[in-house]
């Protein structure tokens, strides 16, 4: 946790400065919040269960996040030791919530995907908002959770597996090739934007370090050229959600005005006042208060038990491409892997004969795929994918080598329970729950073969159970130290 008074002697001067002229009056209630201490917040992984029955076994006390049905802060005043705070808990590692800033949490809400359509998250690392997205399309449709860094892009996929996301396709491209490749292809867009980051600053020593006027300005400049392409990706009668996490106007109202300026396809959508929400600032711009920017929201620190936000809604009305060949649209070109496993003599059967002896679940071989030897499951709605970086075309299923399947750590936390013929259940208090994210075989005696491990009812990972003893398939990445 940052110390409050490192975090005020810390804040750039340049920053302040601005600050104290923009708010006026609301200055020294904004100042005093930055001297406070942050929030963890939770957000309820609703793939895995709802938040009313997390609510019942929380192991923390937890106060609503009154713009996110499913999202909580953790009371501050709750003493934990270090092997149970709410990263370090077991829940965490079963995927049952994903720790995500409170404002951050109204990014997803506020785009409200359907289960069925087509939702890119263009800029997604490191997950956050992703596995918002899939939990509120019920993991039904399509999924793009894209990242241009080629580091970052390996959290995402992490994190989306822990979630027990299935109907993700993970990404490593620009905005623009995605664009070229996917004209006015998807229902909703979310742009949740590279920002100077002001509105992190009470958390992050290292966003007040790096921050200066003119990162504000590049950041601005760069914001709205990637806005500008996701609007190529954005179908009509599709919807776009901007969002940052900084205070300052040029990289808010002044990217969404220009934007909307050369772009009068698009219709700048209210977003509903929630507690501690409130109009954008179009004033701050030199336009007039009743602008309709004011329709675009931010969150403020001194207002909402959260950082600072902003977000903007778009509803697109008319196509804004011409004479453009229409690579996806309506297409239904697959995505073609080097081997098919449905029409593989080989393949078809052992992974037949995995689901077959080990899980209640029916795949079908129309969506199933091989790819070296990694199999997946391709979402509802395929899409092609040659020519471009992917990272994974669908849920990972396992692997195939010397006609052996080895199933994933990502099938594991994708199915229920229920799904899996052999488990091994385990009750948080059970010292073998710590055993097996250690990576220790575990003593069992039962009938050999792969079984799935569960935390109160909720999968963490396989086992092979050999004569007695349940050998440890936690993946070793992930695996605490011993």
């Amino acid at each position: 946790m940052q110390d409050p008074l490192k975090v005020m002697h810390s804040l750039p001067e340049a920053f302040l400065d601005r600050m104290r002229r923009l708010l006026g009056g609301e200055y020294p209630a904004f100042i005093s919040s930055l001297s406070q201490a942050t929030v963890t917040g939770l957000r309820v992984n609703t793939l895995k269960l709802s938040a009313e029955k997390f609510h019942t076994q929380s192991p923390y006390k937890l106060s609503a996040v009154p713009w996110c049905y499913c999202g909580f802060t953790v009371e501050p005043h709750i003493e934990v030791t270090d092997a149970i705070t709410p990263g370090k808990h077991p829940y965490h590692a079963a995927g049952l919530y994903y720790l995500q800033e409170p404002s951050a949490m109204a990014a997803a809400q506020i785009l409200a995907p359907h289960p069925g359509e087509r939702v890119l998250d263009l800029c997604a690392a490191p997950g956050g908002k992703a596995t918002h997205l899939a939990a509120l399309m019920e993991n039904k449709g399509l999924l793009v959770a894209n990242e241009i860094h080629p580091k970052r892009v390996w959290g995402l996929a992490e994190n989306l597996e822990r979630c027990g996301v299935t109907n993700a396709v993970v990404m490593n491209e620009t905005p623009k090739r995605l664009a070229d490749f996917f004209p006015e292809f998807f229902d909703r867009v979310l742009l949740d934007a590279p920002c100077s980051g002001e509105g992190m600053f009470r958390k992050s020593e290292i966003a007040r370090k790096e921050w200066k006027p003119q990162l504000v300005l590049s950041c601005a400049v760069r914001q709205l050229r990637i806005l500008r392409q996701a609007a190529l990706l954005v179908k009509p009668g599709g919807h776009l959600a901007y969002t940052t996490c900084t205070f300052s106007a040029e990289e808010n109202e002044a990217v969404v005005a220009e934007f909307l300026d050369r772009h009068p396809e698009f219709e700048l959508l209210g977003v509903p006042l929630q507690s501690g929400f409130r109009p954008a600032r179009p004033e701050w711009i030199g336009l007039s208060p009743s602008h309709k920017l004011i329709h675009a929201v931010r969150i403020w620190p001194h207002l909402a038990n959260g950082e600072g936000h902003f977000l903007a809604l778009f509803i697109k009305h008319d196509s804004c491409i011409q004479h453009r060949a229409d690579r996806q649209g309506a297409s239904s070109t697959p995505f073609t892997p080097r081997l098919r496993a449905g029409s593989s003599k080989i393949i078809s059967p052992v992974i037949d004969q995995f689901v077959n002896d080990n899980l209640n679940l029916h795949l079908e071989d129309t969506r199933l795929a091989i790819d070296g030897s990694y199999v997946y499951y391709l979402p509802e709605k395929t899409i092609d994918l040659n020519g471009l970086r992917v990272i994974h075309p669908g849920w990972w299923l396992g692997i195939v080598k010397k006609g052996r399947f080895t199933p994933s750590h990502t099938l594991a936390m994708g199915i229920k329970a229920d799904q899996a013929k052999h488990t091994l259940p385990l009750r948080c208090d059970d010292p073998r729950v710590r055993q097996y994210f250690t990576g220790l075989s575990i003593q069992d005696a039962s009938v050999d073969g792969w079984v799935l491990l569960t935390l109160d009812g909720y999968p963490i990972g396989w086992g092979k159970r050999v004569a007695g003893q349940v050998k440890n398939y936690y993946p070793r990445g992930l695996r605490l130290p011993a």
